[in-house]
């Protein structure tokens, strides 16, 4: 299985199952080593980059709600330049494309990230991050500075509550693919400050609505679109490829369930093994892959002699 998630052409970018993890959920590949085979991952999205570096949020940062969660973290990153210097040698010897993530600060510092990101190897694409309040214009301008330094393949995630406004421009600014979509914003109260927090919003209600959105603008634009939001199962992600999604990214349910993520990108590229009916339960699970479940067999096999 081949997968391209961004318009033909010269340079674009190919990946081999349709399932990887959101920016900001795994890191930049070290958090969940040992956990999950990145090696059934179609990518690797890195956490959000900016130019120089950003500092962590003060004050709370994560507030459970009744569905989901809230998360204010403040996108810390020590800056591009500590970011691939650190990381560089760990990329190049993963299985998987590694796309990463730049936040749109500011045209000129999309531009300067983009050119340092042109000249390595390691990343095969950029993911370009546009903030909630991005105007029509200014994420043209965005676009239109990263494409101008760089050949490599150009994702852009759109916010939301905009995506409908943004994804024509961006689009036709010369955008590659689509995220659809960056988790939505809102408050909550901290129960142990009493203070209203600020932040993006994580769980499975998320998913009706950035399905509907996925489903409208397939139907409308002609560029790939990558679905984002409430994935926690297998399900869910094949509900956003129905939609017309080429490949998802998955979020939150990573931090509760790190083996799920893997299990949605065997279950999307086609490496596990249906139950069969007469399965006993210790013959199957859910993501079972054909080589482990030939391993059980054996295991079986040798108990019975």
């Amino acid at each position: 299985m081949t997968i391209e998630i961004t318009r033909s052409g010269k340079e674009s970018l190919f990946i081999n199952t349709p399932v990887m993890p959101a920016s900001g959920i795994f890191g930049f590949g070290d958090v969940y080593r040992g956990i999950i085979d990145i090696e059934h991952l179609g990518a690797l999205v890195t956490n959000p980059v900016t130019y120089q570096p950003w500092h962590a949020a003060n004050g709370t940062r994560v507030i459970p709600l009744d569905a989901g969660v809230l998360v204010h973290t403040g996108l810390p990153n020590p800056g591009i330049s500590k970011v691939l210097s650190h990381y560089r040698t760990a990329w190049s010897k993963l299985p998987v494309p590694v796309i990463m993530h730049i936040v749109a600060t500011t045209p000129d510092q999309v531009a300067r990230c983009a050119s340092r990101i042109e000249a390595e190897d390691v990343v095969a694409g950029i993911e370009l991050g546009l903030n909630d309040d991005t105007g029509p214009h200014a994420a043209e301008d965005f676009v239109e500075a990263a494409i101008r330094y760089t050949e490599k393949p150009l994702l852009v995630r759109l916010p939301m509550q905009s995506a409908y406004e943004l994804a024509e421009p961006v689009a036709n600014a010369g955008a590659g693919g689509l995220v659809i979509s960056a988790p939505p914003r809102g408050t909550a109260r901290d129960p142990y400050s009493g203070k209203l927090v600020p932040g993006r919003i994580y769980g499975p209600l998320v998913k009706p609505m950035a399905l509907r959105i996925v489903g409208h603008l397939a139907g409308r634009i002609d560029i790939p679109i990558v679905g984002a939001g409430g994935i926690h199962s297998p399900a869910d992600a094949r509900d956003f490829l129905e939609a017309g999604a080429r490949a998802v990214q998955v979020d939150a349910v990573t931090w509760v369930e790190p083996k799920m993520l893997e299990i949605i990108a065997r279950d999307l590229g086609g490496l596990t093994v249906t139950r069969a009916s007469d399965a006993m339960g210790d013959e199957w699970y859910m993501g079972m892959s054909d080589s482990t479940l030939a391993r059980r067999r054996e295991a079986l096999r040798g108990e019975d002699d």
